[in-house]
């Protein structure tokens, strides 16, 4: 077995802790294809945040030396898949799998994950062309969940004298060299030390597949592309996912040498415009006009309840997790956030063949015979704004599994939202966060699919550049 230094974090593996995941979707994919029959675009990225967050299981004591890995727990040790390749999609929902590496001795990084994990090598390859595995110089610090043995071996890795020994860190910080980047070749190098992070289950979008990609391009200029994004696919690829996305497909479909560039995000459950650049120079352009406000955005939502016409406020909390949380009240710290609402009007609930061919989460709603229609202006464009702001209302987008929850648990007890209008006095800080706890268990996981958000236009330059997107899907079930 390849000599390592590793953290375990299961029986069957070398792992460290388990990272912040997502379930897998596993729709059935529509178009099968080899991974090696079209070219693929490789970028090097940086990720400043790294979330660690334990598997909630016991940890697994372990024991580690130069040339083995000794496991010491005698459980039955997870049944994971046999692994072949990435493609197609898988047809089912597989289980979270992330794993930590501390590289004990150099060599390419395909060698050593094939040996560490005991996965194929065809595998591994696609792992790292899909932008699922992840490097740094030195090993990030530990949560605060991690077991004694863990941060001893972390200590033991980034001592100071065994850091002063590495050519490679030379005039560098321990905080820059714990910078991830994205492995973008099988056959980088890796030196003893370094950290390896592999997402063995990236998330998928199955989606990507079943598109008519040429047939969602709106608009192509020398400098960008527009997109009528589909919903339940991302626009500019995940964590552990660049091969599945907006830019990646349009790239393709378009026949460019160079990939699309991402100039702006919209939720993978949100479907409408987005624009993608051709160019380093746009992107950097399209970037200053959306700092300074000149990019014009109309969304089209489907509501639950009806809407009130008129200028909708509320203040976010400046925490970079969903779900975005909303107060009606000023809070010290927390972003402004206001749409307008231009226009809403009822319209048939979807049929249930629409809502079966989107994959339309129901989640619970009690009235499901009129919908509403909204025409919004977003004049602040905050992470899951829309969504976030028509749920604080009482009317939550159509299939919004995370947001409508909330909503329908706010609608039968109004006084569990610690930020409503109806929210208790708290005789203390200790009992005010426990309301926010209780108050985040409301919300439900995000959608795999459509919900009722369309981007509906977007347009800069004082409206000479206006783009529109197609039917939402909402309206594909009416006569």
């Amino acid at each position: 077995m390849a000599a390592l230094a590793s953290f375990s974090s299961n029986a069957l593996v070398s792992s460290l802790w388990a990272s912040n995941l997502r379930a897998l979707m596993a729709p059935p994919c529509a178009l099968l294809r080899a991974l090696s029959s079209t070219p693929r675009f490789r970028t090097r990225r940086s990720n400043k945040d790294l979330c660690w967050v334990t598997k909630k299981k016991p940890s697994v004591p372990f024991s580690a030396t130069k040339a083995e890995v000794v496991l010491e727990d005698h459980s039955s040790p997870p049944r994971y898949p046999e692994y072949d390749r990435l493609l197609p999609c898988p047809q089912q929902n597989q289980p979270p799998r992330v794993e930590h590496l501390v590289v004990s001795d150099g060599g390419t990084v395909l060698d050593y994950i094939c040996k560490a994990l005991d996965l194929p090598p065809l595998f591994v390859a696609d792992l790292i062309c899909f932008g699922a595995v992840h490097y740094a110089l030195v090993c990030p610090k530990p949560p605060p969940s991690a077991t004694p043995e863990q941060v001893r071996l972390f200590k033991q890795v980034t001592e100071p004298s065994v850091l002063q020994k590495r050519s490679s860190l030379k005039g560098k910080t321990v905080r820059e060299a714990q910078k991830t980047y994205r492995i973008t070749h099988v056959n980088e190098f890796v030196e003893a030390g370094t950290y390896l992070r592999v997402h063995v289950h990236p998330k998928r979008f199955p989606r990507c597949y079943e598109v008519d990609w040429k047939s969602r391009i709106i608009a192509v200029t020398d400098s960008y592309v527009v997109l009528d994004k589909p919903a339940a696919t991302s626009v500019g690829g995940t964590t552990d996912n660049i091969e599945e996305s907006c830019a990646t497909f349009t790239s393709r479909a378009l026949g460019l040498e160079t990939p699309l560039r991402t100039t702006h995000q919209i939720d993978n459950c949100t479907e409408g415009c987005v624009v993608l650049a051709k160019t380093k120079d746009f992107c950097s352009i399209f970037h200053g006009m959306i700092r300074d406000k000149q990019v014009k955005k109309l969304y089209l939502g489907l509501a639950a309840a009806p809407v009130p016409l008129g200028i909708i406020s509320h203040f976010m909390r400046p925490v970079n997790i969903a779900p975005r949380l909303v107060s009606k009240d000023f809070i010290e710290g927390w972003h402004l956030c206001q749409l307008e609402v231009l226009e809403c009007k009822e319209v048939p609930w979807p049929s249930s063949d629409v809502e079966r061919r989107y994959y339309i989460e129901g989640c619970g709603w009690p009235l499901r015979s009129v919908a509403y229609e909204c025409k919004i202006n977003l004049l602040t464009g905050k992470t899951h704004q829309v969504r976030a702001q028509l749920a604080a209302i009482g009317a939550p987008l159509i299939g919004d599994s995370m947001y409508m929850p909330a909503a329908l648990a706010e609608k039968s007890n109004p006084r569990i939202n610690p930020f409503g209008e109806y929210k208790k006095e708290y005789t203390s800080q200790e009992d005010k966060m426990a309301a926010v706890g209780e108050w985040i268990a409301q919300y439900g996981k995000e959608p795999s699919a459509a919900i009722g958000l369309q981007a509906s236009r977007i347009s800069w330059d004082d409206g000479k550049c206006f783009y529109e997107a197609g039917c939402p899907w909402w309206r594909h079930g009416i006569a």
